[in-house]
């Protein structure tokens, strides 16, 4: 990880991420075996049941964080208000995670991850809130982990480019295995949680049934994998390309998705893995996204592509090149 941009984020910090991510898929992995599966009987600040990880996550996580001496704020997930390192006044980074996403699946074995965002904060910041509360455009770095089969972590920092790190058990380091990671231009999947349909807006199964008629007469249309897990299903976006969708719905009007920790992390990684290929729509309206401002540290995020045929507050995608003359596009 200190070879790429390591003058823009201190090494102390990237160590204290890996130690994290290092803990956390240690018991993940080790769960069943030592009786740490099933709920913790409270619930996150977003009103999620936490399960026993989750809570072990966000420990370790703040620990990490804390140790490293270099990050001044951290908004997790988990706690309803931030967390302010009043021990380390001088610090200059603040650090917004989600320190298990998709924890609702790890009974089951699923793949979970880690999604975080580093900001730099601005000369004369006091330590407050407020200065999190900032567009994600001012990322100094984002990205996420993924625990499954292996473990992976995905990394961008501010200009510079997606790699991929697979950790060595054997090591017990990440290894550099997928450098410069672009999303492929085109690749016919989607992945969206179908059973939510029934609560969804016109213009969004009218786009969602697009993805199944073929494109042309004797075409394939598009092939559904939905894992459950947004990173992983964002890492097998950013892998095979496709699209990814969580769209608001009657139940959740704003959508799901948290600004600050989930879309815009998510986003800065998928906007600096696009191929570069001005005659097609690659992510056009991620950027924008991407520069939102949050109001609030669990302000939701539903999103789309910015279609006209799709409320911009609706659907919120992850894709490569879209085919051409698709319905609903």
């Amino acid at each position: 990880m200190r070879r790429f941009h390591a003058d823009m984020l201190h090494s102390l910090l990237c160590h204290s991420l890996q130690f994290a991510f290092k803990s956390i898929a240690y018991y993940i992995r080790r769960a069943s075996l030592i009786n740490l599966s099933g709920l913790a009987g409270s619930a996150n600040s977003t009103g999620d049941d936490q399960k026993k990880l989750d809570v072990i996550g966000n420990d370790i996580f703040i620990s990490a964080m804390r140790s490293s001496g270099r990050v001044r704020i951290l908004v997790s997930e988990e706690e309803d208000d931030p967390i302010i390192f009043n021990e380390h006044p001088n610090a200059r980074y603040a650090v917004a995670c989600d320190p298990i996403d998709g924890s609702s699946n790890l009974d089951a074995g699923v793949s979970v991850g880690t999604i975080f965002g580093i900001y730099k904060l601005a000369e004369g910041a006091q330590g407050t809130k407020e200065d999190l509360l900032r567009p994600g455009t001012d990322m100094v770095a984002a990205g996420f982990t993924m625990y499954g089969a292996s473990s992976e972590l995905v990394l961008t920092m501010k200009d510079g480019p997606v790699n991929g790190f697979t950790m060595d058990a054997a090591l017990g380091e990440f290894i550099l295995t997928h450098p410069n990671m672009q999303m492929p231009k085109k690749r016919s999947i989607y992945s969206v949680n179908e059973g939510n349909s029934l609560w969804w807006a016109d213009p969004v199964k009218e786009w969602c049934n697009s993805m199944k008629v073929p494109e042309k007469e004797g075409g394939k249309p598009y092939s559904a994998r939905y894992i459950g897990s947004m990173v992983a299903d964002a890492y097998r976006t950013l892998l095979y390309g496709g699209i990814f969708a969580y769209p608001a719905d009657k139940k959740s009007p704003k959508g799901k998705l948290r600004i600050l920790y989930e879309c815009a992390p998510m986003a800065m990684v998928f906007e600096q893995g696009k191929q570069n290929c001005k005659s097609h729509a690659t992510l056009p309206k991620l950027t924008c996204y991407y520069s939102r401002w949050p109001s609030s540290q669990q302000q939701d995020g539903p999103y789309d592509r910015g279609r006209p045929r799709v409320n911009p507050r609706q659907v919120w995608n992850l894709h490569g090149l879209v085919r051409r003359g698709a319905k609903g596009h």
